[in-house]
């Protein structure tokens, strides 16, 4: 029996166990999968040299500090600069992320040309695979967040009616509104949005965050991050049984 596995700190409400335990039965795989909750990376070591495991996911808010435990990364991963899969090579703990695949796939039926610059709402490795994938197509990104690091980030605050108006894509990155705390919404002046906005809220538990709610009221397309995960879960399933 093959054992595979999802490495984060609060994973109660996590949709992977459930979806690749789904998948195995479907797949006719002799196969498990454990949650793994950690409160300190440096647990992770544990679970890496266990020897047991065939595959593992990594989520919130592991993503990047995973890295330096970590024997190769592949080459997108190196580049956005965050782990999300981990496949076993001959020995080594490699590192992959197929966040960038998912988002992609999930947002292509909705971009439009008139979509060149995107307000991404997070800093972390969500973000990061996020701003890969839209600046790969060739979108401007500009990044919010609590404590800005750079000139490309912004506070909060700082987002203005122009701000909103020059991007046509907003992406919430953050785990703010994930159920359970649905009345939560990241502090964001929704009533700048309009029809000619898309909305992206990487979380699925719920189906409308109360963010995407918001934006809908202003007529602005939304969309979910359930379509996301699917891809990103099915992509890493790939890469597990093709290493």
């Amino acid at each position: 029996m093959k054992n595979y596995g999802l490495i984060g700190r609060t994973l109660k409400h996590s949709f992977s166990k459930d979806f690749f335990t789904e998948k195995f039965i479907k797949e006719n795989t002799d196969a498990t999968y454990h949650n793994f909750e950690i409160a300190d990376i440096k647990e992770v070591k544990e679970i890496l040299s266990r020897g047991d495991i065939n595959g593992l996911n990594v989520t919130i808010p592991y993503k990047e500090a995973i890295l330096p435990f970590l024997d190769d990364v592949s080459e997108e991963a190196k580049q956005i600069g965050a782990v999300n899969t981990i496949t076993f090579n001959n020995g080594k703990v490699v590192g992959h992320n197929t966040d960038a695949y998912g988002f992609a796939r999930s947002i292509k039926p909705f971009l439009k040309n008139t979509h060149h610059r995107a307000l991404i709402l997070g800093t972390g490795g969500a973000a990061k695979a996020v701003a890969h994938v839209l600046e790969n197509i060739g979108l401007d990104v500009l990044f919010v967040s609590r404590e800005p690091e750079n000139e490309e980030h912004f506070t909060y605050s700082a987002i203005n009616s122009f701000m909103v108006q020059a991007c046509g894509l907003i992406v919430n990155t953050t785990p703010v509104g994930m159920y359970p705390n649905v009345a939560d919404m990241p502090e964001f002046p929704t009533q700048y949005l309009t029809k000619d906005h898309l909305v992206v809220d990487l979380i699925y538990n719920p189906e409308k965050t109360r963010f995407l709610e918001e934006a809908e009221k202003q007529g602005a397309e939304i969309l979910n991050g359930l379509s996301m995960l699917k891809e990103q879960a099915l992509k890493a399933y790939d890469l597990w049984n093709n290493n």
